[in-house]
């Protein structure tokens, strides 16, 4: 008979602290917190923010900390507590997987950006128009703020006229056509990007490299188990915040950086009563703490059985609250300076995703005293912020993997290579030349929107409704040694499923289709995203229509068969662990049954 090893528990208390911070704190505190305030009228952004937080991100983040410590299992072990909701597992398993195969593109531009800034002199390669990429269009910021079209027309032997347009080469060109060459460099350099979906071009070979040193840098981040992960985020997820800090003192020094702030937090309550704020706001909670995609479960199910997971709950919260309030400091600040600087409105330098990271920002620290360190310092920054998120939900997915299927734990170190190079394939489309559109695609359908909402929706009802709410109050009892306030199990009852389906209705109400900037995707294109998103979603459906229709007796007896608990020894844990999981009813009728 094969051996299966002993489950690895994290080796010190501070561990799961840090990998949660590592992977809750992504780029989406970085790129995109700071855009929402901007746009959705600043400080009124942060009340429906808030509410959701609230009402929704901590009890699930709770919910799968908790029940994941409790059962000392990943994603797909978990569902024991309730068979037929193991298509959630699975679910959450698709989406971790495709998040896997794309988030990481933005490390290998993220890697790309950071070489240029390292080996550059004194000029980075995006402040110049002398460049191989740029076109006859590009105009620095110097050039465009000192001299109006007719000097610049006169000086390049164009001519104008009295509707401030100019020619090049014989071509009629209104000044707002100028590039800037750091938009050039990320369009023509970094990207190459072609003009549709359907001309993908070729593989751009400098970003397959630094794509391949993610992957490589993920690998070796969880290959040794746990207690090597549990030592790596010690650094991966507190060298940021020193990088973090440093930007945000450089930022705050800058002309123009209080304005950048304060448009950030001005409060415009009109916009309280248009929906899609509140949609906004709901799923940037969603998406930051990174719920639903088994990497929580994963994590808590490291844990020592008496952790206090509840406290741990709290102080990662308020964490990543002050992440996101700390970001929107440090990039507004340079917003700020840089629309003081070009003499333009903050509305038309503010930007959101990689739009923020790659061609704003970069921008703005080409104007400061030595550029190349700023530029180095933020892109490292960004690196490391999205390997912690990158490798910890990888973490998840391998070990929802393994727990379900303990073979793989003899060779969990080949299986996380496999894993890893399959999803390194899968991705190759990403850094072709129409890569950017292929990231658009994954990224609004695989794992954003109702789908996702449509998974916690259930996540949700299945602990509190079926598993019942009062017995999983019991359970974390059990562990932490006291009730933890009811606030939180009034959420899980009626708080979060109500909020998750308001959400996800409203957002198929107000659906529109994928677009980057004014490209407007083929209509095929749309089909293939909605495939991806169905590919995780359905799922559910699938899976508990099989359970039930595997089931022998009457409709009740296979309905009671199917939502009842059935956790029993775990060979993977140690005897301790086993005995205190025989305290869960075995043969346990759920409330849902007894209604």
């Amino acid at each position: 008979m094969t051996e299966i090893k002993e489950r690895e528990k994290w080796s010190g208390n501070a561990d799961f602290l840090f990998s949660c911070i590592g992977y809750a704190i992504g780029l989406g505190n970085v790129w995109r917190f700071p855009y929402l305030c901007y746009q959705h009228g600043g400080g009124a952004f942060l009340i429906p923010y808030y509410i959701t937080l609230i009402c929704g991100g901590i009890p699930l983040f709770f919910l799968e900390v908790a029940l994941g410590q409790y059962t000392s299992i990943g994603g797909l072990g978990i569902w024991r507590i309730c068979p037929i909701f193991k298509g959630v597992g699975y679910a959450a398993a698709i989406i971790a997987f495709w998040l896997n195969c794309y988030y990481i593109v933005v490390l290998a531009w993220g890697l790309y950006y950071a070489y240029h800034s390292i080996s550059s002199s004194s000029l980075l390669p995006w402040s110049t128009c002398n460049n191989w990429w740029n076109l006859e269009s590009c105009r620095t910021l110097t050039q465009m703020r000192n001299y109006s079209a007719s000097v610049i027309c006169s000086a390049s032997d164009f001519t104008t006229d009295t509707s401030m347009e100019t020619c090049l080469h014989n071509k009629s060109v209104h000044l707002a056509q100028y590039t800037s060459p750091v938009k050039e460099f990320w369009e023509r350099n970094a990207l190459q990007i072609t003009d549709d979906i359907g001309q993908p071009g070729s593989l751009r070979w400098p970003l397959v490299a630094t794509l391949a040193i993610a992957w490589l840098g993920c690998y070796f981040c969880i290959w040794k188990g746990v207690k090597w992960t549990g030592k790596v985020v010690y650094f991966t997820s507190m060298f940021p915040y020193v990088l973090l800090f440093i930007l945000l003192i450089r930022g705050i020094t800058l002309e123009g950086a209080m304005d950048g702030i304060k448009y950030l937090f001005i409060p415009d309550l009109s916009k309280l009563r248009t929906s899609t704020l509140w949609i906004e706001a709901a799923t940037q909670i969603f998406f930051s703490y990174g719920l639903g995609l088994g990497a929580l479960v994963a994590l808590g199910s490291y844990n020592k059985y008496h952790k206090n997971c509840y406290r741990d709950t709290l102080v990662l919260a308020a964490f990543n609250e002050g992440t996101c309030l700390i970001s929107g400091f440090v990039i507004f600040s340079v917003i700020g300076f840089m629309a003081k600087t070009e003499g333009r409105k903050i509305s038309e330098v503010a930007d959101s995703g990689p739009g923020l990271a790659f061609v704003a920002y970069p921008a703005a620290v080409a104007q400061l005293p030595f550029p190349s360190f700023w530029s180095a310092l933020f892109f490292i920054m960004l690196i490391f912020i999205g390997l912690d998120s990158q490798f910890v939900t990888l973490e998840g997915f391998i070990t929802a993997c393994v727990d379900e299927w303990p073979v793989l734990r003899r060779r969990k170190e080949l299986f996380i290579a496999a894993v890893c190079f399959v999803s390194f394939l899968i991705g190759l489309p990403t850094v072709t030349q129409g890569g950017m559109y292929v990231f658009k695609i994954l990224d609004y359908y695989s794992a954003s929107g109702w789908c996702l909402l449509v998974l916690l929706f259930f996540e949700c009802i299945s602990v509190s409704w079926f598993y019942g709410a009062d017995r999983f109050y019991e359970d974390i009892k059990d562990m932490i040694g006291y009730y933890p306030g009811r606030f939180w199990k009034w959420c899980w009852i009626v708080f979060t499923p109500l909020l998750c389906t308001s959400i996800a209705i409203f957002s198929l109400i107000e659906y529109e289709p994928v677009k980057y900037k004014t490209y407007q995707f083929p209509t095929w294109a749309e089909y293939i995203g909605w495939c991806i998103a169905l590919s995780s979603i359905l799922a559910i459906p699938i899976y508990a229509i099989a359970l039930f229709a595997r089931q022998t007796g009457t409709m009740k007896e296979r309905w009671t068969k199917v939502t009842t608990a059935t956790i029993a020894q775990n060979p993977s844990l140690n005897s301790d662990e086993n005995e205190t999981k025989q305290r869960m009813l075995v043969e346990h009728t759920t409330a849902m049954t007894n209604l």
